[in-house]
Order: C-alpha cells, then structure tokens, then sequence
C-alpha cells in the first residue's frame, strides 16, 4: 500500500435485515443513503488513525473495489474514512474505542 491508502474487506451484511421493531426489509427496498463497515487489511506508510484489523466506517457510494487473487477489496484514502472501532483503544480504559 502506499501513501494514505487504506485496503478494506467490505462485511457481507448486503443481504436481508430486520428492523429494531423486528421487521424483515428485503436487500432490494430503497434504503437512504447508508454508510458501512468494513475490516482494515493493510494501511500505507502515511496512515496514522488505522491499524490492519480496526474496523471501519465508509461511504461505499466513494470507493475504488479491486480484486487480489480472487477476493473483492475496496481501496480507500484515510481522509474519506468517518469513524474507526479498533479493540486496542478500548483496551486502554481511556476512550469509547470509536473515533468520530
């Protein structure tokens, strides 16, 4: 990876869901504009908020997907990345773990 490029593996909760009131929404209704998470795989040299293993919070509609060997990635900047869960900051005692 170079620069501030973070590599990503999308969650594969595309499908069915439920709504808190116990709902099923089908993967096809109209849903606003979303934003999802994804795993941290490999960061660039100039990345300082991430480690490989955080997960993170994306806008999906502002990616770049590239497949490795078989397996759909997607390629982002840090910069586009709106909040990080990483378990080695709430470890520490000393924040949420949740960067927004």
């Amino acid at each position: 990876m170079l620069h501030d490029r973070v590599l990503v593996r999308q969650d594969a909760g595309e499908g069915d869901r439920r709504s808190s009131g116990g709902i099923l929404i089908p993967a096809t209704a109209q849903v606003g504009k979303r934003l999802a998470w994804a795993e941290v795989i490999a960061v660039g040299q100039n990345v300082r908020s991430v480690e490989p293993g955080d997960r993170v919070l994306y806008d999906p509609e502002e990616r770049a997907e590239v497949e490795v060997q078989g397996v759909a990635y997607v390629l982002l900047r840090e910069r586009d990345l709106h909040a990080v869960a990483a378990e080695r900051v709430e470890a520490s005692g000393e924040a949420t773990g949740l960067y927004l």
